[in-house]
């Protein structure tokens, strides 16, 4: 796959990846942690925060990586 299309296609995957996952935890915050101290949901939204880039990390990767030369 040309590099030009690899990175418009993770692009597009990391745009749907930040604004989902900002949709899920956020709902899930408001739904679960609405009567939970405050540094309940600061610690929440740091993890979660943090957590997005695991899966960001391996899109990433993919993007970078070199197109398989064909023999």
């Amino acid at each position: 796959m040309p590099v030009r299309i690899k990175k418009l296609i993770g692009v597009v995957v990391l745009l749907a990846l930040v604004v989902v996952y900002a949709v899920f935890a956020t709902a899930f915050a408001s739904l679960r942690l609405a009567n939970s101290p405050g540094w309940v949901h600061l610690v929440y939204f740091l993890v979660t925060g943090l957590f997005w880039i695991v899966p960001a990390m391996f899109v990433i990767n993919w993007m970078q990586r070199e197109p398989k030369r064909r023999s």
